[in-house]
């Protein structure tokens, strides 16, 4: 059966999880809600924006939709 793993994983951290064996999968809950581009951002070496935990769960666009694609 596959895993996968979660909780403050960043990109070395999930890369070194899924080299190892010790994950089949990796899932970047917070950086993606921060990152819509968190995919083009790990491939690139780009910076992330820092998520604003704040404005999680306020049911508006703030914290969610509203974080830049990297230019």
């Amino acid at each position: 059966s596959a895993y996968m793993a979660n909780l403050a994983y960043d990109k070395a951290r999930g890369n070194a999880a899924i080299s190892s064996g010790h994950a089949d999968a990796v899932a970047f809950g917070v950086p993606f809600i921060a990152n819509p581009d968190l995919v083009e951002r790990y491939q690139h070496d780009w910076p992330l924006n820092e998520a604003d935990s704040n404005s999680f769960y306020g049911g508006t666009e703030k914290g969610y939709t509203d974080y830049p694609f990297y230019q």
